[in-house]
């Protein structure tokens, strides 16, 4: 079973003309792998799943298994706020030959704990591949409570966490009552060294679509305990990081990777273009970091 440790990116989707760019989608991949990713992530968040018609989850989900196959893992983002479409979407990611689900607690509403301790263990007994759970309160109104990622960890196919509660003490409490097979990871680009220098095990990035080497090289040194490097590394993206959220995620990461030349410019409604200021500071802050002229 897919164990969840590296330095993955959470990929985004390329639209032209209001349609999946695929060449351009293969061309990230591609881009990806050579520059030391362990794992790519689509269809979730910053892969704007949420206005993936099925179709196109197919589509993005096939392009990315094909890409990696032999190369690298993928796990694909399969998360709403309805149980039963959850388990639709993750048999049919598990179908088309992914090694792992990534899921994002239900938004809107509001389950307790019990709920989703049930909504999890539900997705888990329908699928035979990795499930790791996703905990992000910022998006969802939710938390998973570390005593529920605990309860959960004992399920043989649920592997992990992506933890982007920002919390070093929830996560503190994950690492010392999981059970062995469970591992946590970093859901924030900020969080990475923090995160794994108390037991995580490594990042699902947003900042790596745009300098995937930088991000690659971080948990390598971290992994290596060259700590000293690690910190320098941290600071050296800082900028960058903040930069992915001057906006909502993610605005900017696709705005500078159509700055960068590798993208179209086009989100789905509600998403928008960014403003003029935002994108004329992180246009400095790719400047800065060597990744534009």
């Amino acid at each position: 079973m897919f164990e969840l440790k590296g330095a993955m990116v959470a990929i985004v989707t390329p639209f032209k003309n209001g349609k999946v760019d695929e060449e351009k989608f293969r061309n990230l991949i591609k881009r990806q792998i050579k520059a030391g990713i362990d794992a790519i992530v689509p269809c979730g968040t910053t892969g704007e799943a949420a206005t993936l018609s099925l179709s196109e989850y197919e589509q993005v989900v096939s392009i990315a298994v094909e890409e990696c196959k032999g190369k690298v893992p993928v796990m694909a983002g399969a998360g709403t706020n309805n149980t039963a479409k959850v388990v639709e979407l993750a048999k049919l990611a598990e179908s088309l030959g992914v090694d792992a689900i990534l899921s994002v607690s239900p938004y809107y509403n509001k389950p307790t704990q019990e709920g989703l301790y049930r909504h999890y263990k539900t997705i888990s007994e329908n699928i035979n591949i990795g499930l790791v759970l996703y905990n992000v309160p910022g998006r969802t109104s939710g938390n998973i409570l570390p005593a529920t990622a605990i309860r959960l960890s004992e399920i043989d196919n649920i592997i992990g966490i992506k933890e982007a509660s920002g919390s070093l003490n929830q996560v503190s409490e994950i690492i010392e009552g999981k059970y062995s097979n469970f591992n946590v990871i970093s859901g924030d680009d900020f969080l990475t060294l923090p995160m794994m220098s108390i037991g995580a095990t490594g990042i699902i990035s947003v900042t790596a679509n745009v300098y995937p080497e930088i991000v690659a090289k971080q948990y390598d040194e971290i992994v290596a305990g060259n700590f000293e490097k690690a910190k320098e590394l941290h600071h050296k993206m800082f900028k960058l990081h903040t930069a992915m959220f001057y906006e909502t995620n993610p605005l900017p990461v696709k705005t500078a990777l159509a700055i960068m030349g590798l993208i179209d410019e086009e989100f789905r409604l509600p998403l928008c273009p960014m403003g003029d200021t935002n994108k004329k500071k992180l246009e400095s802050v790719l400047k800065e970091m060597g990744l534009i002229n």
